[in-house]
């Protein structure tokens, strides 16, 4: 097995432990909401030291449910993953396409000397 291919094989178990052992041991279990996100958690806790307390920002648009937020954030996040992919794919094929170049360079300078 090439050395790449294991290294990317214990990164993917890497990432899926990292998914599935929070949901395994039962990490957050104690809480009414276990994994809410950090503006949930940030917003009960500033309320718990502040109930008074007043946003300075209200934001742009409020998603009428939930549902809709979570969309909104997963296509985002594709749009984010298809810009990173495209990059790397244009960056790789540019690579291998200069490599191309070279090799056929090289191939044409030993017919030439031939």
């Amino acid at each position: 097995m090439k050395k790449n291919t294991r290294i990317n094989l214990l990164l993917l178990l890497a990432v899926a432990l990292l998914a599935v052992l929070p949901l395994a041991l039962g990490l957050g279990d104690d809480k009414e909401e276990p994994f809410a996100g950090a503006d949930a958690q940030a917003e009960t806790a500033i309320t718990e030291i502040d109930p008074d307390y007043k946003p300075w920002f209200s934001p742009l648009y409020e998603p009428p449910s939930g549902e809709i937020e979570s969309a909104l954030f997963a296509l985002q996040a594709a749009i984010g993953a298809g810009v990173l992919a495209y990059y790397f794919g244009l960056r790789r094929g540019r690579r291998q396409g200069e490599q191309q170049a070279l090799e056929r360079a090289a191939e044409e300078s030993t017919a030439e000397r031939a």
